[in-house]
């Protein structure tokens, strides 16, 4: 059946009506004439699992990556930037009921600093869209940059000289899992984790990689597909460097970090933009990335995080930028008054605020809060449970994840008088 792309969905995909039923069809752009000659259902949603464009509209560009449409990676290549800003634009403003303007990214390609590349019997890359068993075998990847080039074509020298045995996902068995190439953008530094099952690996294996800041060998001692494991050895630095404006961070294997270097630059910008006061609670504070940046700028900082690794490395970021900052092992829960703070920043994972941090925001009634989320699902939620106490006073969304339809949103919110 034939039809034309009327608009693009909230998750990016296409929608084309086919005989009264809407069907959302992947990498494709408001105009397209598309065939589709196979669907599934998934989550209420019609998405298409076979089809063609056969016309394509005006506004597509060429795709900077050759595995574009096959690759689960980027969904949005294929339209101009300037479309996919508007894109996340209408996006927030309908899921949020706000207007919100996007902060485009510096940079849109070369702009990660972390891949996790599969190391599998199938290829060595990443998985096919709505794959979980099949990867698309890749040379590089251009939203990573060239120096994804050089570790994958060392890692494939290093299996054709040892012959290792590979990830077979279906089985679970395979002694190579990942590779996870991370990079500082304004450093330069360059760190290579291979993560592997049990087994023995070659004394040889960091030769391949002497280019390399820092190179790590994991274990995965699970059943979990999971691109981390337990560190079973290092060479060369402990950690790479990455500087967000005027701070440096160090940067662990097991250590989470903003995606885009470039991106993360705007964002520790808007948020030291919109605090106030002196005395600052950076809840879910990871390492340090807003709190460090704060406390640089003579704000008196505390930290609380929930991860008890992410506290020493933001306690040694502190340290190596020589600034004062208390960070604290704690649920985000457990803070005990939040009054005594003039501003509260929240991060949280996707699932958003616990409505016990909720309740306690409203019963102590700190003056500014500023929050940072990375779904505006669940950030529509708690805005409406905050609206009880607190009013937004100013809203701007960040294009942290050019090519796919991801944005960051940050939203100032004032004590109502």
């Amino acid at each position: 059946m034939r039809g034309v792309v009327k608009e693009l969905d909230l998750d990016g995909l296409g929608v084309v009506v086919l005989e009264r039923k809407k069907v959302h069809v992947p990498f494709t752009a408001p105009g397209d004439v598309v065939e589709v000659k196979r669907w599934r259902k998934k989550k209420k949603l019609l998405i298409a699992t076979d089809f063609e464009v056969v016309e394509p509209s005006q506004v597509r560009v060429r795709p900077e990556c050759p595995h574009f449409g096959i690759c689960g990676g980027c969904l949005l290549q294929h339209l101009p930037y300037g479309k996919q800003l508007e894109f996340k634009s209408r996006k927030l403003s309908k899921i949020l009921g706000l207007d919100v303007e996007i902060i485009p990214s510096p940079v849109i390609y070369g702009h990660r600093n972390r891949i996790d590349v599969v190391i599998s019997t199938e290829g060595i890359g990443f998985r096919r869209r709505g794959s979980w068993w099949n990867v698309v075998d890749i040379e590089w990847c251009p939203v990573f940059g060239e120096s994804s080039r050089r570790v994958l074509r060392s890692l494939r020298e290093f299996i054709e000289d040892f012959g290792p045995s590979l990830y077979e996902i279906r089985k679970n068995e395979g002694f190579l899992r990942y590779i996870v190439i991370r990079e500082g953008k304004f450093t330069g530094e360059l760190m290579v984790n291979l993560v592997t099952s049990e087994g023995s690996l070659p004394e040889e294996f960091p030769q391949y990689f002497d280019y390399a800041t820092s190179i790590y060998w994991s274990v995965n001692r699970t059943l979990s597909d999971v691109s981390y494991g337990e560190i079973e050895r290092f060479w060369g630095s402990e950690f790479i460097r990455e500087r967000l404006d005027d701070v440096t961070y160090l940067i662990h294997p097991n250590s989470f970090f903003q995606t885009n270097s470039y991106g993360a630059v705007n964002l520790v910008k808007k948020v030291s933009e919109l605090v106030e006061g002196e005395r600052i609670l950076d809840l879910y504070s990871g390492v340090g990335t807003f709190g460090i940046h704060l406390a640089k700028r003579g704000f008196t900082v505390e930290g609380m995080e929930a991860n008890p690794f992410a506290v020493e490395m933001a306690r040694r970021n502190a340290d190596l930028n020589n600034v004062e900052a208390t960070f604290m092992v704690g649920e985000d829960r457990d803070v005990e008054n939040l009054s005594k703070y003039d501003t509260v920043i929240v991060d949280p994972p996707r699932a958003g605020l616990h409505p016990k941090l909720i309740r306690k925001i409203l019963r102590d009634k700190p003056q500014s809060i500023v929050y940072v989320s990375c779904n505006p699902k669940t950030l529509r939620e708690n805005l409406e449970a905050l609206s009880e106490g607190y009013e937004v006073e100013e809203v701007v969304g960040l294009d942290m994840f050019p090519h796919t339809p991801h944005v960051e949103t940050v939203v100032k919110l004032k004590l109502k008088v």
